[in-house]
């Protein structure tokens, strides 16, 4: 039976448009795009050519891997589309190109971004923990970025709102190498004990 990881042919990249971050985040990015490509996986993201996702896009492009962004009119008509994408796929809006990055990724990796990025690392977390799907996610913790957020989810464990069982659906990678690896050797988790509470459990 094969691993999920010999079955990852295009990984998915949740990151920042933003231009003004800190240098390590732009050399994560940087070393992320060189590594799908070394590693014969495309790269699907956000498909526009600013900040982060351009930086990240390009350096794909250079190492010879292959791209596909998604992105929505709006980013279209605003001029901001990497036309130098391998495949384009322009959506109609925000959650049309959510399903789709999803649809295009045998993984997921969240690098360090906003409040998009947050959204999409939650959503397919929350996906998984309902078992829509079982693709390896991965929190690359650049400068400890997420910390704060991991406090939160661990916040919500302690007060019984989160499973702590959710702690084994992703994984905290310190660096590219880290995050590579992870998705090399990944294999799926076991059927999950997650079970929504009956209305009379949840009110004792």
């Amino acid at each position: 039976m094969l691993r999920v990881a010999e079955m990852i042919h295009a990984v998915t990249v949740y990151c920042s448009s933003s231009s003004r971050v800190d240098r390590a985040f732009v050399q994560a990015a940087r070393e992320l795009g060189g590594a799908l490509a070394a590693n014969g996986w495309k790269l699907v993201y956000g498909g526009n050519n600013v900040g982060i996702m351009g930086v990240l896009a390009d350096a794909a492009r250079a190492a010879g891997g292959k791209v596909i962004g998604v992105t929505p009119q709006l980013f279209v008509d605003k001029k901001s589309a990497d036309e130098r994408c391998d495949e384009l796929i322009v959506t109609a809006g925000m959650r049309e190109r959510k399903a789709m990055m999803e649809e295009r990724g045998d993984a997921f990796i969240a690098l360090p971004g906003g409040l998009g990025t947050f959204e999409e690392f939650f959503e397919i977390l929350c996906g998984k923990v309902l078992e829509y799907h079982s693709k390896p996610i991965v929190l690359l913790n650049v400068e400890n970025y997420f910390g704060p957020l991991l406090a939160m989810i661990e916040h919500g464990i302690e007060k019984q709102f989160i499973k702590a069982k959710v702690r084994e659906l992703y994984f905290v990678a310190g660096n590219v190498g880290e995050a590579v690896e992870h998705l090399r050797r990944y294999t799926p988790p076991a059927p999950s004990e997650f079970s929504f509470e009956t209305k009379s459990s949840a009110a004792e």
